[in-house]
This record gives C-alpha cells, sequence and structure tokens, in this order.
C-alpha cells in the first residue's frame, strides 16, 4: 500500500490561529470541529482555501490577474499538497427573485432545450396539434385536395393591424401584383389606394389564380415558392366555388386557425429572457398590484373625513374637486360615507373616468369652467411606484400594493406560446412544479409514451436531467420543486443544492471544503449527506468539513478538534487522529462524543402559564388546514423534517400576523382561518437567519446599539462638556472626532501591483481611529478607544455601575461570546458569533414576561458547549414567563423543550401536518413520523 499523502500547513496565524502545524489526509474525509470562534474557519477558509484560490490566480498572466483583484496571501508559512480547491460556504445564495431552484442546478435550461427540441406545440386557440409542411408536401395536399378546383394562392402580409397601408399597397403594385384580398375581398390595386386608418384589417397579396391540374405541375410549384416567400413561410389557399381558405406554413401552425408560432430555441422556455417571458409580470410570476382594502380600510367614513387614505383627510386640492365633480352624477358629495356611494361610483374614484370633468370657475377662482381628465387614485400610487420616483415615495407607496400571482400566466412565468409546448402530455411549467421526487418517477416512464423521433432527440438530454435529479435526491431535497425561488431556501437547502451541483460536476483531485452542510436537515437525512459526502471522496476527491454534528464526526475518516477555548483562547489544534482515537482523549469536544458530559435533560417540564395560542386553519404553501396551540410560559420546539413546513408555520403564519397586529408591518402572513389568545401577550421578537452586516466598519457595540450609550456616557463627561463634544465626536464614521488621516479605519491599505494588499496601522493615530483631542475624554481612566478594544468580560466588570449599557453587553457574555472584543470588526467573527451577536441583541431587547420570541434553527454554527450556554439564556427568559419558539433539528434542543410540535411525515407534498404534540416523552411514544424515533434514543428511553 502507498504511503498516505497529507496537506500539510505550517505555521499558520491567520485570525486567532497560534502558529500552528496541521496535517490533513488527502482523499478522505476530514471534519474539523471545536468550540465556536476556535478558529476551524479560520484554517479550513481563511488558510487553505484562501492560499489554494490564490495559486489558482497566480497561474494567470500579469495582465489577466490586473482584472481580477489580489487575492490576500494568508498568514501562513507554507502549504504542501494542495490540490485545487472549491468552497461550499454557508452564504445564503443570491437574493435575486428570478434565480430559482432549476436555474441554479442548470435542470432548467436542459429542460428548456428538451422542449426547444422535442416538444409539440398546440395552438392556444382551438387546442389542435399544430402542423409544419415543407413545399413538397403543400404541393401535395394542394394536387390531392383540390383537383380540377379553382383557386387562389395568397400570401398573408397584414394581420389584423391598423393602418392605412398606402405605402404597402404601392410596393405590391411596383412588384408587379394586380389584386390583394383585404378584409376578405379581392380587390384590384388602384394607384394611392388606402384602407381606413383606426380599423384592424387583413391583408393577402393574390400571387397567383389558377385551375389545379395534374401532377408535376411546375406553375403550382413556382407559385407556392414565391407565395412562402412574400408571405414569410405562410401561405393561404382560397377556394373560389365555396370561398373556403386553408392555411399552410412552413414554421409551425394551428391548421383551423391559422395562428402560428416562431420555430421554438430554449430561450422561447425562458422566463429570463423577452422571448419567454410572460409579458405582464416580466417572468416574475407575480404583479403589485394596488389592495383596495389598504386604501379603504374603514367604509363608514365618507371621503371629506379621510376615507381614502393615501389622500387624506380633505384639502383644497385638484385630486378633491375632481372626486367632487364625479360624484355630482351619482347625487353624493364628498361627506356622503363611502358604504353608501354605489360599486360605479367607487369604481371611477380608484380606477378613472373616460369622461372629461367639469370643475366650477367659483372653486378655483378662473373666469371659465375648467375641464379636466381624472385618471384615478391607483394610477397615481402606480405612477409613484415607478422607477423615477424618490425612495420615500415608493416606499409610501408600496404600504397601498399588495403582491398577487399575475393574472394572465397564473404565476408560470411564460408566454402563452410557451406553455402550449407538451412534452408527452405535460407544459415546462408543469413539471417544474412538481416535487423533485415525483418529477424524477415521470421522467422514469416517460420514454414509453414518445414516437420514434422524440425519442431520438430526447434520449441524451433525458439522461442528463435524470442524473442530476438524482444528486439533488441524494442530498436529500425531494421536496423541493424545480421553479421554487432561491430567496426562500435555508442556508442549509442552497448549500446542499450547490454540493448536488458539485458532485453532478464528477470532478476528481479536487479539494472540497464545505461549511456545516448538516444545518436545517433531520437526522433522517443526515445519513443520506454524509453518503453523499462519501462519494465525492470515494471519486477521489478530499473533503473537509467544518461541523458541530456527531453523526458527522464518528463517520470521518480523519478529526481536527480545534481549542481549547474561543477567540484569544483558541486558536490551537487539541487533537487530531481518528475518530476511534478521538472518543479516547479527554477534549472539550470528545467528552461530549464519549458521553462524560452532556447536556442534561430539566428534572421536569415547565407546566406554562395556563393560558394558550391558537393558530386555526393554516394552509399557506404545504400546510393542510393544519390548527396548532402554542402554550404560553414554555419553551416551544417545533420539528419535522426539511420541508415538512416548519417555516411555512412560524415564518410565514405565525410571525407575520404578530407583527402585523404589534407592529401594522407590511409582509402579509400566508392563508389562515383564525388566531386566538392574541391578547395574552404584548410583543414580538424574532431572530432569522440572515447574516449580520459584514462591513469592517460595523462591530458588535455599533451592531448591538450599546455604542451609543457609551457615547452619550463620554459626552455627559466634564471634560466633554467644557469642549462642548456632541456624541458624533466620539464616532469614527463621521469626521471630527476621529483621525482623518485613516478616516476611522485605524489603519491604511497599501497597494501593491501584482501583490497582495498591504495593511500598515495608521502612523498618525496608531490604530486608535480618533484624533488626539478626541482620545483626551477619559472615563475611569480609559479613552473610547481604550474602550472598543476591551473585550465584553473586561467592559462587564468596567461598566458594572452603568445599567444602560451593562444590560446590552451582560446579554453578549451571557450567550458566550466573553472573549470577542467590542469594537471587533464584523468580517473577523465567525458565522457561530454573528449568530449570537445578533442573539443577544434581540434578547437584550426589555421583555415583558407576555413575550414571544421567534428563532430559526438558533445552534447555526454552535458547539455543544455553547448550546448548552445558549439554552441556559433562553430558560432563563422562559423563567420570567416569556414564551420561546425555536425551529430546531438538534436533538439537545429538543429534548430540552417542554412542549414539541411535530410537523411532517414528509417534506414537500407529502408534509403539512401536525403528527403530533406534547412534552418530549409523549412525542417520543408516537409512532407517526421520525423524530419520535430519534429523540426515544436521545432521551434513553
Amino acid at each position: 500500500m502507498q504511503e498516505k499523502e497529507y496537506i500539510n500547513v505550517y505555521g499558520a496565524r491567520v485570525h486567532n490561529l497560534k502558529n500552528i502545524d496541521a496535517e490533513i489526509p488527502r482523499d478522505s474525509l476530514t471534519v474539523i470541529t471545536g468550540l465556536s470562534g476556535s478558529g476551524k474557519s479560520s484554517l479550513a477558509f481563511d488558510t487553505v482555501f484562501a492560499e489554494g484560490q490564490r495559486r489558482y490566480i497566480e497561474t494567470f498572466s500579469a495582465y489577466a490577474r490586473n482584472f481580477l483583484g489580489n487575492l490576500e496571501r494568508p498568514d501562513v508559512d507554507k502549504i504542501t499538497g494542495l490540490s485545487p480547491v472549491i468552497s461550499i460556504e454557508q452564504k445564503t445564495t443570491n437574493k435575486n427573485p428570478r434565480s430559482t431552484v432549476g436555474t441554479t442546478t442548470e435542470i432548467y435550461d436542459y429542460l428548456r432545450l428538451l422542449y426547444a427540441r422535442a416538444g409539440e406545440a398546440y395552438s392556444y386557440y382551438s387546442g389542435e396539434r399544430m402542423v409544419k409542411y415543407t413545399e413538397e408536401q403543400i404541393t401535395d395536399l394542394i394536387l390531392k385536395d383540390y383537383k380540377n378546383k379553382k383557386i387562389y394562392i395568397l400570401a398573408p402580409l397584414v394581420r389584423t393591424r391598423k393602418g392605412h397601408y398606402k405605402e404597402l399597397f404601392e410596393q405590391i403594385r411596383k412588384k408587379g401584383y394586380l389584386y390583394v384580398r383585404v378584409d376578405g375581398e379581392v380587390r384590384e390595386i388602384t394607384h394611392g389606394m388606402k384602407l381606413d386608418r383606426y380599423k384592424n384589417h387583413d391583408i393577402e397579396v393574390v400571387i397567383d389564380k389558377l385551375i389545379v391540374g395534374d401532377k408535376d405541375d411546375k406553375r403550382l410549384k413556382q407559385s407556392i415558392a414565391t407565395a412562402m416567400r412574400q408571405g414569410e413561410g405562410l401561405l393561404m389557399l382560397l377556394d373560389l366555388q365555396n370561398e373556403n381558405i386553408r392555411h399552410y406554413s412552413k414554421r409551425l401552425m394551428c391548421p383551423v386557425t391559422g395562428l402560428s408560432y416562431k420555430e421554438p430555441a430554449p430561450h422561447n422556455f425562458s422566463f429570463n429572457s423577452p422571448q419567454g417571458a410572460c409579458p405582464k409580470c416580466k417572468g416574475l410570476g407575480v404583479v403589485n398590484q394596488i389592495d383596495i382594502e389598504k386604501v379603504i380600510p374603514d367604509r363608514k367614513l365618507s371621503i371629506h373625513d379621510g376615507a381614502i387614505t393615501p389622500l387624506g383627510k380633505h384639502k383644497n386640492s385638484m385630486i378633491f374637486w375632481q372626486i367632487a365633480a364625479l360624484l355630482e352624477k351619482y347625487d353624493a358629495d364628498l361627506k356622503t360615507p363611502v358604504s353608501e356611494l354605489p360599486e360605479e361610483a367607487i369604481d371611477e374614484i380608484l380606477n378613472g373616468s373616460d369622461d372629461r370633468i367639469k370643475i366650477k370657475s367659483s372653486l378655483i377662482g378662473t373666469s371659465s369652467d375648467y375641464f379636466t381628465t381624472y385618471e384615478g387614485v391607483v394610477k397615481y400610487i402606480q405612477m409613484l411606484q415607478d422607477k423615477d420616483s424618490s425612495a420615500t415615495a415608493q416606499k409610501w407607496a408600496e404600504q397601498f400594493a399588495r403582491t398577487t400571482v399575475c393574472p394572465e400566466c397564473k404565476g408560470a412565468r411564460l408566454n402563452k406560446e410557451a406553455l402550449h409546448f407538451r412534452f408527452h402530455d405535460k407544459n415546462i411549467m408543469e413539471l417544474a412544479s412538481m416535487d423533485i421526487s415525483e418529477l424524477y418517477e415521470w421522467l422514469e416512464h416517460v420514454e414509453d409514451h414518445l414516437g420514434e423521433q422524440q425519442k431520438k432527440i430526447a434520449v441524451e438530454i433525458l439522461k442528463e436531467i435524470r442524473t442530476r435529479l438524482k444528486f439533488l435526491l441524494d442530498v436529500g431535497l425531494e421536496y423541493l420543486s424545480l421553479n421554487r425561488s432561491s430567496v426562500s431556501l435555508s442556508g442549509g437547502e442552497s448549500q446542499r443544492i450547490r454540493l448536488a451541483t458539485q458532485i453532478g460536476s464528477q470532478l476528481v483531485n479536487v479539494l472540497y471544503i464545505l461549511d456545516e452542510p448538516s444545518i436545517g436537515l433531520h437526522q433522517r437525512d443526515n445519513l443520506r449527506l454524509i453518503r453523499s459526502l462519501k462519494e465525492l471522496r470515494d471519486i477521489g476527491n478530499s473533503v473537509i468539513v467544518v461541523e458541530h454534528d456527531k453523526d458527522m464526526m464518528l463517520a470521518a475518516d480523519y478529526v481536527i478538534d480545534m481549542g481549547p477555548k474561543a477567540g484569544r483562547l483558541g486558536g490551537e489544534v487539541v487533537f487530531s487522529g481518528t475518530p476511534q482515537k478521538m472518543l479516547e482523549t479527554d477534549t472539550l469536544t470528545s467528552r461530549y462524543l464519549n458521553g462524560k458530559t452532556q447536556i442534561e435533560v430539566p428534572a421536569q417540564r415547565r407546566k406554562g402559564n395556563g393560558k394558550s395560542l391558537w393558530l386555526k386553519g393554516a394552509r399557506g404553501n404545504n400546510l393542510k388546514n393544519v390548527t396548532v396551540e402554542f402554550p404560553l410560559g414554555k419553551l416551544i420546539c417545533v420539528t419535522g423534517v426539511s420541508g415538512s413546513g416548519k417555516s411555512t408555520l412560524i415564518n410565514e403564519t405565525l410571525q407575520p400576523i404578530l407583527s402585523q397586529k404589534f407592529y401594522h408591518s407590511l409582509q402579509d402572513p400566508l392563508e389562515y382561518e383564525s388566531i386566538e389568545g392574541l391578547e395574552h401577550i404584548d410583543k414580538v421578537v424574532n431572530v432569522d437567519q440572515s447574516p449580520l452586516g459584514r462591513t469592517p466598519r460595523s462591530n458588535p457595540a455599533t451592531y448591538t446599539g450599546v455604542f451609543s450609550d457609551i457615547r452619550n456616557l463620554f459626552v455627559g463627561l466634564p471634560e466633554a462638556k467644557i469642549r462642548g463634544y456632541k456624541p458624533g465626536r466620539f464616532s469614527f464614521n463621521v469626521s471630527g472626532g476621529r483621525c482623518e488621516a485613516c478616516s476611522g479605519n485605524g489603519y491604511k491599505t497599501i497597494e501593491m501591483n501584482f501583490l497582495p494588499d498591504v495593511y500598515v496601522p495608521c502612523e498618525v493615530c496608531h490604530g486608535k481611529r480618533y484624533n488626539r483631542e478626541t482620545l483626551e475624554v477619559r472615563f475611569k481612566g480609559k479613552s473610547i478607544a481604550d474602550v472598543l478594544d476591551m473585550t465584553i468580560n473586561r467592559a462587564v466588570e468596567f461598566f458594572e455601575n452603568v445599567p444602560q449599557i451593562l444590560n446590552k453587553i451582560k446579554v453578549i457574555q451571557d450567550v458566550g461570546l466573553g472573549y470577542i472584543k467590542l469594537g471587533q470588526s464584523s468580517t473577523t467573527l465567525s458565522g457561530g458569533e454573528s449568530q449570537r451577536v445578533k442573539l443577544a441583541t434581540e434578547l437584550s431587547k426589555r421583555d415583558t414576561g407576555k413575550t414571544v420570541y421567534i428563532l430559526d434553527e438558533p445552534t447555526t454554527g454552535l458547539h455543544f458547549e455553547d448550546i448548552r450556554v445558549l439554552m441556559g439564556v433562553l430558560n432563563k427568559l422562559v423563567d420570567k414567563g416569556n414564551t420561546v419558539i425555536v425551529i430546531e433539528h438538534n436533538l439537545d434542543v429538543i429534548k430540552m423543550a417542554d412542549y414539541i410540535i411535530d410537523m411532517g411525515p414528509e417534506g414537500g407534498k407529502g408534509g403539512g401536518e401536525l403528527l403530533s404534540c406534547g412534552t418530549p416523552e409523549e412525542v417520543s411514544r408516537c409512532t407517526k413520523g421520525y423524530t419520535p424515533r430519534f429523540l426515544k434514543e436521545e432521551l434513553g428511553l
């Protein structure tokens, strides 16, 4: 057996790494684990990946590198044994509403190709199958059907369009044709002939009049060729006996109505190209429409008293005079309550009137009456929604709009033509709307229903589509559909989609680095994910996974444990070796793995406060008329496999209902019947998955808002008062107090051509970010720069007597982030750290004892130890009487809940039902769904 090769890292010093050496075996599955903030990502992404990326770009010419921007050389002595690297990170993918699962995985591109090459067209008028003929076929058909009959051969030029067509007739006359057929009657072309300009016309030129003879009629062939040329591939035949018309075409054409389609190309099926997109919604599937309920919320009021919200109460302005004049013909005035106005009147006020409106001269003080047109309130709001208006105007107009499914394409995103191409019996949008598992099933059997010709064309494309779908099924995404928009995917889902795309590309000898791919995955799907990663390894790649998941660690070939603590106290390799060896050692991680330490199950479950919130009849997305009870004053955990409807229930139904009730937010909840028990709560706090602002100027102090309090404290100091400093003086983002040499960054960037940029501390302020005068103001002997440089632990002691500052930073300490600095740039925080800074910010808001906290997978990026700390914080909140609702897959969190709501049984169409609810012990006895099985094991029942 050959010597196993390694990737060797020597002397890595990026972020908090303490000059460490590490070896990672090639062609194996390696897990890097450790506390959140212990330097896992610094080793995997900022050292190994950054260096691999940089070496790849180094291979380009100096000229090409100029355009790519220079990549940092990571701070490491050397790395040997690197192969090309591909990183699949946690960054939630693009926020573009046009991006869907199908376009990201490129499966939709293959589908478009399939439809363009092997789809069958049907007419959207008659539903008939479209036909196309060659000139020879047309000649044969005419000889067969019209033998010895008198016929005219016509070439269509104009199809139901307005115009006088004077120039067109002149052109035809110059080409030597004598007759045209206009709107069904044959006329001779005369000089200067023209038509009624405001009517729709059909114009065909008469190419030839003849009696069909026997075989091989040269004249017939020539006339057909000429007609095809003039009519751009279309030809009409008029039978003189019974005035019947028949259509023939080289292009796709409906034999009954003569409707013709363009030759299909892949872009005709793309909702992102003007050729394929639905003209009304431009391929988005939704349109913004003005919601009448929001424009006239209270119909008991009169217009004079402000029934029309956008206009407000009556003022002397043109629009009120116009409305008053409008109402005159309905024998009403501005003081009539809206509920008493006839529907037509309300319609005219909103959508405008066709009649000219007379405004009396006495109102506007002119000598004669004034006539004007009135376009309606809706038109006015829509005008402000346009691109040109200011941001405030757009925001104002947005509150009256609501997004509805496009009325023209019914949300299918494509135009009529594209939707009438079918493959076997389905159009492209029907395929894109199926769950991936259904689609795979359908494609397995579709070949039995195809004609010979179609089979030949489609066989290769179908093979491609099937292999790609198989990879999506393997990573546990069978519940998604191809037209699901990328914006609505969770971080773990979008990461697994990219993983499937990578497995699909079948590269070898590549180093893949993944960042917590198991996020958002139920224990059941974990095994499938591990299998996919092993497949990647087996075809000859090296896989590095940064992960906290127990199953993943035990399934790995090699584990590197970072530690011993986090932040400045971490950054060392505590253990490296096989998972079996790891179980025998004594590191923080291995203690959790071998069961020496564990997160304790609470001795008894809380009883709650006896009150409940009832959400009845929820039907959004895949929910099947679900009615759920949320008992208040408990820690509630919502579980279920990916795609079972957890987020739909909580984030898209419950949370918007609460936000609308307490904060008048604009997001509409999905369909539901009723909600009861709102009177028992008075506030909702939502912590979602979106990442922190990642700019170098943002830091924990500014994000949590504690920096304003610290600045106010400094402003109140006697020294600052003498100098007349305002809070802005202590900000490093505005001029005044900051060091102008580095504009408050604390360092200068020196650009080196062809070499990475060098950051040097600013020589004026020495990295302090402020100018000398500002730093002379001191609190307990510390300047503002010293305060920003403190760790949270130091700051908690330092500010122990300043309650409003202490409250905010105490929470950051409680969630286990005592080691980060107040002024540490957000770009250097790890995923788990920024997740917790965000948590701390939300959790530090004053709780009322009646608050509902909604957390979406708060354990993202957290180690067992961090989860223990976090659960402590959540339990404190619940002990004060608040309710915490957590969407979570992590069994350590689930087993600590007081109440579990389990959704399922499957994902997508097979989910959306409430399987069981109750304490963890009760749920584990349930037989439906997958959660009870794993929960039983975890609780040791």
